[in-house]
């Protein structure tokens, strides 16, 4: 049995819309929930978002089975966590002891005795989805945008641009994520073979040990240094040695594990969870497979191993190898995100790029923020969105468009870039990274989540996360003006 939030009132209990925060606080805790507290308390955007958080778990959910967490609490926890920059252990703390926090999300100063596990924070921020974020983050940047004191029909400017979420990897190598592929698929045969009372590995933590003895002397190996090429050639081969006893090994081990998956299968009696956990072990036997042919291809035939074909992470397989140039960043693991922000400093639209480019992605983002918000009619990019392409269907969606041109100017181009409309656009197009830089320092600089799936939800609970924030400080802003209106009169 699910429930968004309970409405019902006790005594005891304090009004989420009438609690009071500290309005001089520079602390992003407070705005948050200011921002929440704001969504909370005005009765057309509370039905909103709640209509769209009841999304997460089926209907039936809703009125049948065990009481789960309020979907108003999983909201409230999932925006904590990426605006704070916190993991799960923090926001756990958080939760349990902190008190602004906890009559927000609904208890009284003496409810003492209602906490929260672990797990159950993990699993239930784990059930937001990001279609269910992107609609919420929607309703609360028209929220912000009614907020703000301007004109009737006030036309919205954004600002696009790109830059790298880290996922939680490590530097890779082909040897290091073979030794992952074999470290992995040792433990889980080891596990399930002793489940079942097959003794083959019983001596597994050894073989991990053995494995990591012949990687860790691989990686202190040095190319010679003499001029000899006698010496050179003897030290090659030394060195090319090594790397083919290291995958004879590992091979082994591959062979191994293959034959004792087929023994288990043979003999019928694997649970549905044993049956599954053999399923990663198979898909870790194919990481290993993939990183011994590369490796035997690059030291044994010295051939070159194409991009294509490189995996960056046997855990987090989306990984890519991102170079964009910057100084004293030669690469970057992860993947680019897509942002394209207005005047006021609310992210509008945002998109995670699998293996594409700025440039094929500038009609989709300027498509997708004007279908969300159609008063949408200008928007600045940078020179790696533009190609002549991208300009003309660019001038067909919006009024007014800002895109550089690589290279050499014609006449043409030169009249448009020197203009002062478009020069007044690109200096104000800097505001963007300040708003990349802000969803950087507030959780979205390294991913923490897994999968693809988890860094796409990691990606809009943090965006969404921002706008709230960005909410809150103007309800900040305006209270503490009413009070010092009050003061004055």
């Amino acid at each position: 049995m699910r429930k968004v939030i309970d409405l019902q009132m006790e005594f005891w209990k304090k009004d989420i819309a009438n609690i009071e925060f500290d309005l001089k606080s520079r602390d992003e805790i407070p705005q948050l929930l200011m921002g929440l507290q704001y969504i909370y308390r005005t009765p057309v955007i509370r039905e909103k978002v709640f209509e769209v958080l009841k999304q997460i778990v089926p209907k039936q959910s809703h009125e049948t089975g065990r009481p789960g967490m309020d979907l108003w609490k999983i909201l409230v926890l999932g925006t904590l966590r990426l605006n704070c920059n916190w993991d799960y252990d923090k926001v756990h703390e958080m939760a349990n002891n902190h008190q602004k926090l906890r009559q927000v999300l609904g208890h009284s100063e003496a409810d003492s005795g209602s906490s929260y596990a672990l797990q159950t924070i993990r699993d239930n921020i784990a059930l937001l989805t990001p279609p269910i974020l992107d609609e919420i983050n929607q309703i609360v940047v028209k929220a912000g945008h009614c907020m703000i004191p301007t004109k009737k029909d006030q036309k919205l400017r954004g600002s696009c641009d790109s830059f790298v979420v880290e996922t939680d990897v490590h530097y890779p190598t082909d040897i290091n994520l073979l030794f992952d592929a074999i470290r992995k698929m040792i433990r889980l045969i080891a596990i399930i073979s002793s489940e079942i009372g097959v003794t083959t590995w019983r001596q597994s933590h050894q073989n991990i040990l053995k494995v990591k003895r012949l990687l860790r002397s691989i990686q202190a190996l040095k190319r010679s240094s003499s001029k000899d090429e006698a010496k050179q050639q003897k030290r090659e081969q030394f060195i090319a040695g090594e790397h083919q006893n290291y995958i004879a090994v590992c091979q082994g081990f591959v062979s191994k594990v293959k034959e004792t998956i087929r023994i288990l299968r043979e003999l019928g009696i694997l649970t549905v969870s044993q049956d599954l956990r053999l399923n990663a072990v198979e898909e870790y036997i194919g990481h290993a497979e993939r990183q011994i042919d590369q490796i035997r291809r690059r030291v044994v035939l010295d051939e070159k191993i194409p991009h294509e074909e490189k995996v960056f992470s046997i855990f987090e397989p989306h990984t890519e190898w991102i170079s964009k140039g910057k100084a004293g960043v030669p690469q970057e693991l992860g993947l680019s995100v897509c942002v394209l922000k207005d005047q006021y400093g609310f992210i509008l639209h945002h998109h995670v790029l699998e293996r594409q480019t700025d440039n094929q992605l500038a009609v989709a983002m300027a498509q997708g923020a004007k279908d969300r918000f159609e008063n949408l009619v200008a928007c600045s990019f940078d020179k790696g969105f533009y190609s002549s392409e991208n300009r003309r269907q660019l001038s067909v969606i919006l009024d007014y468009v800002v895109l550089p041109k690589k290279g050499r100017l014609s006449a043409q181009d030169k009249e448009i870039e020197q203009s002062e409309g478009f020069i007044e656009s690109r200096r104000k197009h800097s505001a963007v990274e300040s708003c990349i830089n802000a969803l950087e320092n507030h959780g979205l600089d390294r991913c923490l989540d897994h999968g693809l799936h988890g860094f796409k939800r990691y990606v809009a609970l943090s965006v969404l996360a921002r706008n709230i924030q960005i909410l809150g400080h103007l309800v900040q802003q305006k209270e503490l003006k009413r009070q010092k209106r009050q003061k004055a009169a």
